[in-house]
């Protein structure tokens, strides 16, 4: 079972439409067995590989086979399009839940039949999800090897012997348009414990640092007395403390009354912070807006698992950027939080159906995801199934395009992220963004960052590593997915290009959010500068809620977006490459809280993001840009 990575605590069968599947496709016939394949279901890295052995025929298995919507994937992907596109004649006649199910919910018959054939195979069914999305089956290797027609085996992957099928899945004909995907056959983690929900380690930004962008000069060190040195022949300035609400609201929304009344936002995340609210309400406070109180709501399963693999106190982090940057751009929308009960694809997949089953948001933000060859087909029908669903119902859905660029560094293999990549989100890149005196957007380019370290003997700036590439904005072309039409106006590339938008997201010009934290001196709130496209996302998803509450909903976004940017509509400002090579002067406590241990200097630069390029127009790195004030008044009918 995979399992999604968030994207921050950087404190740092293919449809008429055109949009297909390049290395996942639909079920096809096997002309020599008889039996039905599934492109794409075992993981890609199989292949180059070798094989440490086989698993244990004995072993016990739990997976999931999940199944077909009535009419197939495609007969979704139409809907979600024509319901989402200007000009259809279906457009904006979004389906209730209850109207969804009816209309594309297997049947009770299909249930039936999957049941019975893995029953026949030896497997047991112990659940069906409550609208028939998947059925849990057990099974030992040996029985799941014959069901799937497969060999299970093990691999040294990822610094660890994982169990994978050794080549992809094929089902019974019996099964054609019945099973759509089957996902667990992978390793599981062995160790479940009880998930940590206590707060997270402390941390604090160092000072000195700037109020807005440019507003002390990195001429001296802290002690204002000892000279640092300039940067490619510049003087550089300190990095923000943090932009609040009220920054980010006057850079990108400008002047407007609109605050998401009568809107929610959705947010889904691994685990809950016990403190969340108590922490928002303060941090609201704090910075002149409205306590969330009682506009926050959650859904929460019945337990959380996987901590040892999953880290839930970095996830507490997330989530309470998520919430505060979504109450910062939408201060009076509601936002209804969803905690999967671990980072695993399943049950982070089970969190995102649980808000589009309840269907009480317009927006869902997500700042998480995996390099797309970590995906397998049984993996994207899954996630995609649900994206599709959310679209009918007119509810948007936005994901992170990642921190790791390219994903070179990362994996060796230049890539984009997923879900971000699927053509039924809306992926968000990230930016380097500079916020002057006023609020206004002084410049904004693509964010991308070297990072460089203060000489032993204080004169020079030397490269930390090499290379000293350290993080930048996910992006690039899809391995899994055809260009989409909407994005035939924008890209020439044949593949799904990501990200589609971006906002601010480089830890060094981040957000300030304040969170209850454990310090040396005791367990209390305390605030730092956080980034990632992590902060774009929910930034991003709270402008739409903005948009929406003016305009109304309009399902998936990226028709509506890519119509306006490519005839000039003004909604989306072209961040263009400038500042490159530049940088500003971070300062850090050694010890992440005070200055008993001294203090770190270094320099951050901008617009470097690995091979993915900031240019004129759509690029890999800022997709069509980043929304204004127009932006808000976009969705008007």
């Amino acid at each position: 079972m995979r399992q999604r990575r968030l994207f921050t605590r950087t404190v740092t069968v293919a449809a008429a439409v055109g949009l297909g599947a390049l290395a996942l496709g639909g079920p096809a016939l096997g002309a020599k067995s008889n039996r039905l394949a599934l492109p794409g279901s075992a993981p890609s890295w199989v292949r180059s590989t070798g094989s440490v052995g086989s698993a244990t025929s004995s072993t016990r298995l739990s997976y999931r086979v999940y199944l077909a919507p009535r009419g197939g994937l495609d007969a979704l992907k139409q809907t979600a399009l024509a319901v989402s596109t200007r000009g259809s004649a279906s457009y904006r006649q979004f389906l209730t839940p209850a109207q969804f199910r009816a209309r594309y919910m297997p049947s009770a018959a299909t249930v039936a039949s999957v049941r019975a054939w893995l029953a026949s195979g030896g497997a047991r069914v112990t659940r069906v999800e409550s609208h028939r999305r998947y059925l849990v089956a057990t099974s030992t290797v040996a029985a799941a090897e014959q069901l799937f027609g497969t060999s299970l085996k093990l691999y040294r992957h990822a610094g660890k012997v994982q169990r994978a099928p050794a080549a992809n899945l094929s089902l019974p004909a019996s099964m054609n348009g019945k099973v759509m995907g089957v996902t667990g056959l992978e390793s599981v983690p062995a160790h479940v414990s009880p998930a940590l929900t206590g707060p997270p380690l402390g941390f604090q930004n160092a000072r000195p640092c700037s109020l807005f962008y440019g507003q002390v000069k990195a001429t001296y060190k802290a002690d204002f007395a000892t000279p640092l040195p300039q940067f490619n022949g510049k003087t550089r300035v300190y990095a923000p403390c943090g932009y609040v609400p009220d920054q980010f609201r006057a850079a990108y929304e400008g002047d407007t009354d609109l605050t998401g009344q009568g809107e929610s936002v959705g947010i889904v995340d691994a685990y809950a912070a016990k403190t969340i609210l108590s922490d928002a309400d303060r941090y609201s406070s704090l910075h002149g807006d409205p306590a969330l109180g009682s506009n926050y709501s959650q859904l929460l399963p019945d337990a959380f698992t996987h901590s040892a693999l999953c880290g839930p106190r970095g996830w507490a982090g997330e989530e309470t950027l998520d919430v505060e940057a979504v109450h910062g751009m939408a201060p009076d929308a509601g936002i209804v939080f969803s905690a999967a009960a671990s980072c695993l694809n399943s049950d982070i997949e089970d969190a995102l159906a649980r808000l589009v089953d309840q269907d009480t948001v317009s927006v869902i933000s997500n700042s998480y995801g995996t390099p797309e060859e970590a995906e397998t087909s049984g993996d994207v029908a899954a996630e995609e199934s649900i994206l599709l669903q959310a679209a009918i119902e007119g509810i948007s859905v936005t994901f992170s395009s990642g921190d790791n660029g390219d994903e070179v560094l990362h994996t060796g293999i230049k890539q984009a992220d997923y879900p971000a990549s699927d053509p039924y989100a809306t992926g968000v890149g990230g930016t380097s963004t500079a916020i002057g005196p006023s609020g206004a957007l002084s410049w904004e380019t693509g964010w991308g960052t070297h990072k460089y370290v203060l000489s032993s003997n204080g004169t020079s700036w030397l490269p930390y590593a090499t290379p000293s590439y350290l993080y930048g904005a996910g992006g690039g072309f899809s391995s899994l997915f055809n260009r989409p039409a909407y994005q035939d106006c924008a890209l020439t590339s044949g593949s799904r290009g990501v990200p589609d938008v971006a906002m601010d997201a480089d830890p060094t010009t981040g957000m300030l959010i304040g969170e209850t934290q454990i310090f040396p001196d005791g367990v209390h709130y305390g605030e730092f500068r956080i980034g990632g496209t992590s902060l774009a996302s929910p930034l991003f998803a709270g402008m739409v809620a903005l948009a929406i509450q003016n305009g109304g909903q309009v399902g998936l976004l990226n028709p509506t977006i890519y119509s306006q940017a490519c005839n000039a509509q003004g909604t989306f400002t072209d961040v263009l490459p400038v500042h490159t090579g530049d940088g500003n002067v971070r300062v850090d406590y050694a010890n992440g809280v005070d200055a008993s241990n001294g203090l770190l200097y270094s320099i951050r630069t901008f617009n470097q993001d690995s091979s993915l390029r900031t240019t004129p127009g759509w690029d890999d790195v800022t997709g069509l840009g980043s929304p204004n004030n127009a932006f808000l008044t976009s969705f008007a009918p």
